[in-house]
């Protein structure tokens, strides 16, 4: 019987130095997220003016930029303020319900191409 120092092993028993382990053939692909997307719904409770105003406090939009804005909003029934992660798409739809607007988000359909 050979001389072992370790108490776990047995004779025949090979060492985890001793063992080699084959690589897996699998390939893994990552498919990256697409971005989350922020909506904000119109409602017939705020005024456009104040719609605007909260694009530029919150956003940091020019006038003309959170006008246009606005305009899709009230005139299309929704606009996309603001896109990202899920984490910042969820921080921005809360902002909005903080300044009683209808804010959803959801995942991006579109890829870049």
């Amino acid at each position: 019987m050979p001389f072992t120092t370790d108490p776990l092993l047995r004779p025949g028993d090979t060492r985890a130095s001793d063992t080699q382990v084959a690589e897996p053939d699998i390939q893994e692909t990552t498919d990256t997220d697409l971005p989350w997307i922020v909506l904000v719904w119109n409602d017939p409770i705020n005024l456009m003016s104040y719609v605007s105003f909260v694009f530029q406090k919150l956003f940091g939009y020019s006038k003309e930029k959170a006008d246009l804005l606005m305009l899709d909003v009230h005139e299309k029934g929704r606009a996309v303020v603001s896109s990202g992660t899920r984490e910042h798409a969820e921080i921005d739809v809360f902002r909005l319900h903080e300044h009683g607007l209808w804010a959803t988000m959801q995942k991006d359909s579109q890829k870049d191409s």
